[in-house]
């Protein structure tokens, strides 16, 4: 992370500074978005932009994220992360600089645009083969889990609790329904079918679980978007977590007990081939690589 980009300017991240009335800082006023790039190339990155259009929007936010297109670009270069297999793309935008006060400024401030890029390993196949485990954990956020806010407190409380529980994820339950994970969608095969809850104000409506939507739907996976109710998934034979640095990350274990036979499954298998094979086809090719 040697080079940020910061309200316009690429620079050095030592010398990145945002002020303490950032509302950001004082509110956790602002939204975000991480992008995958593959061999340098962001993934969807249009479906990212849309979805921080729509954030922006709801939050009020007078800020037009179409140059963030080009600085995508210009912090994968920068950063020497154009022949990564994979790297991500953060950036976040707040209300901007403004004296503390919970209304919003009553005269215009600029923006406060913030943007990284790092490199990202993915899990040996063989580590991703043993599957992942998951523990249920009360879900506290507020009532628009749909905005990508920066407000992540509750999210980061529920995966340091499946943290101290020695799993991988945080399953948030909200009367009696599994919803998704702190930081990824859920979905569960429960008879044959591909299970995940709609995309409601109570879940964030991933851009990764939109794709894997796709995939099911050009594989012929039987799908139904409805909530999960905890009790079914003592009969789901698999279940699995989406998102931008999860991909398709398979669960052989909830609370302790076993997904199925306890072993990663074949949906989330064939989701997750098919999830590669869709970003190799939207990457550069590789040095020496025929043409495709």
């Amino acid at each position: 992370m040697s080079t940020v980009y910061l309200n316009g300017e690429l620079l050095p991240s030592e010398r990145a500074m945002i002020s303490v009335d950032d509302r950001g800082f004082l509110f956790a006023d602002g939204i975000y978005e991480v992008t995958p790039a593959y061999r340098g190339a962001p993934f969807r990155i249009e479906r990212h932009l849309d979805r921080m259009r729509r954030g922006l929007s709801e939050l009020r936010i007078d800020y037009d994220p179409a140059p963030l297109v080009d600085v995508h670009q210009r912090l994968i270069a920068a950063n020497g992360l154009e022949g990564e297999e994979v790297s991500i793309v953060y950036v976040q935008v707040t209300r901007g600089v403004a004296p503390r006060a919970h209304a919003f400024p009553t005269t215009p401030v600029r923006p406060t645009v913030y943007a990284f890029a790092k490199a990202f390993k993915r899990p040996a196949r063989a580590v991703w083969e043993k599957g992942y485990s998951a523990t249920t954990v009360p879900d506290r956020r507020w009532a628009r889990a749909d905005i990508k806010t920066i407000g992540l407190l509750p999210n980061c409380l529920a995966l340091q609790a499946a943290v101290e529980d020695g799993t991988n994820d945080a399953l948030l339950v909200r009367d009696g329904v599994a919803l998704e994970g702190a930081l990824n969608n859920f979905f569960a095969v429960i008879d044959g079918a591909v299970v995940t809850h709609p995309a409601t104000n109570h879940i964030l409506h991933g851009i990764t679980r939109e794709y894997v939507l796709e995939l099911c739907w050009e594989s012929g996976l039987k799908v139904e978007e409805r909530p999960i109710q905890v009790e079914e998934l003592a009969r789901a034979s698999e279940a699995f977590f989406t998102g931008t640095t999860t991909e398709v990350r398979p669960t052989v274990k909830i609370d302790g007990r076993p997904v199925g036979d306890g072993k990663v499954g074949p949906v989330a298998t064939q989701l997750q081939d098919a999830y590669l094979e869709g970003v190799e086809r939207a990457s550069p090719p590789r040095p020496g690589d025929s043409p495709r």
